[in-house]
């Protein structure tokens, strides 16, 4: 294995899709299955492995059969019994067991007396924070929690999110190892949900109600998700919408809507309350969340309708796609 080998807890949907993240990079990782299984089993396991390697290039597209052998040949399956081999040259070691504590704890118990001191150890977790898996880990003080997104061999965000104690300096290293192989690191503290978690959660949760009021049915939120709502923040961030359009649109809206749903949930946080104090509406006033002064905004308008034209034009394409039928 080269230096930079990954190795990764646990050989299911989240173990296999990071694996496949680092081998399209060309980095070699070795998945290692804690479970206690007979050789036929581990066998079964290898080749649902190796089938999901090639299943997974074939509907990339990208490579023929030279590339998928190649692609193969960077993931190492490897049963409990060669765990010391496995963590030997790992620079990182990346936690991706089911999500119990249980279960967490078992697996640093499992490797702890074979995991050399150098190496960073990230957690996968979308439920437990870095706070929480640190004093599983020894050396605490190289642990953080690392959240992908399915597919993670797709998608390029991680979320960082190391604990109060993690040392500054493998932040560093983690983040540059990341953006090395073409990662999108993304820093934020050990809260429930994290970012992206915690926002979509609130989408889910209101498209869901939209269909219990028989507001719309589920295909028409779907469908101004797909050619409205995601292409302009595939564009632009949230906060940086807010700025764009102004922090005043926001507190006025949210006002309207506390008011006519009867929700609170609608109401907007202090911040917003604050901004429209001090007057930081965003790009009108040259601050808001971000500092728009000495921009070059005609740039920057320029390159924003570039990339929404581009966003649009492939989610219209993939308008054709067949759906599913309503339930509603």
């Amino acid at each position: 294995m080269s230096e930079a080998s990954v190795a990764i807890l646990g050989a299911g949907r989240m173990g296999r899709g990071i694996a496949l993240a680092f081998a399209r990079r060309g980095v070699s990782s070795v998945l290692i299955d804690l479970k206690p299984r007979s050789d036929s089993d581990f066998r079964t396991l290898y080749s649902e492995v190796s089938k999901e390697v090639e299943l997974t290039a074939q509907v990339l597209g990208e490579m023929d059969n030279a590339q998928d052998k190649a692609l193969a040949n960077h993931i190492t399956v490897v049963a409990r019994h060669g765990i010391r081999p496995a963590l030997a040259s790992a620079r990182v070691l990346f936690e991706a067991v089911p999500e119990t504590m249980e279960a967490k704890r078992e697996a640093f118990a499992a490797i702890s007396e074979y995991l050399p001191q150098e190496t960073i150890v990230a957690s996968t977790s979308s439920t437990f924070l870095s706070t929480d898996i640190a004093a599983l880990v020894p050396g605490p003080r190289r642990c953080l929690n690392a959240h992908w997104l399915n597919p993670a061999y797709l998608i390029p965000l991680v979320e960082v999110s190391p604990h109060e104690d993690t040392d500054p300096n493998v932040v560093t290293e983690f983040a540059a190892f990341l953006e090395e192989n073409e990662k999108v690191p993304v820093m934020c503290a050990p809260s429930a949900g994290y970012i992206v978690p915690r926002l979509q959660t609130l989408i889910m949760n209101e498209a869901a109600r939209i269909v219990q009021e028989g507001v719309a049915k589920p295909q028409d939120i779907d469908k101004a998700i797909r050619v409205g709502f995601g292409v302009r923040y595939a564009s632009m961030g949230v906060l940086e919408f807010v700025d764009f359009g102004g922090c005043d649109i926001l507190h006025y809206a949210s006002h309207y809507l506390a008011g006519a749903l009867a929700a609170d949930r609608f109401g907007s946080p202090e911040i917003v309350a604050q901004h429209m104090r001090e007057g930081r509406l965003g790009l009108k006033t040259g601050l808001g969340f971000y500092d728009w002064k000495g921009l070059d905004l005609e740039g920057y308008r320029r390159l924003l309708l570039e990339n929404l034209s581009f966003h649009i034009e492939r989610a219209m394409r993939s308008e054709q796609a067949p759906r599913p039928r309503s339930a509603y």
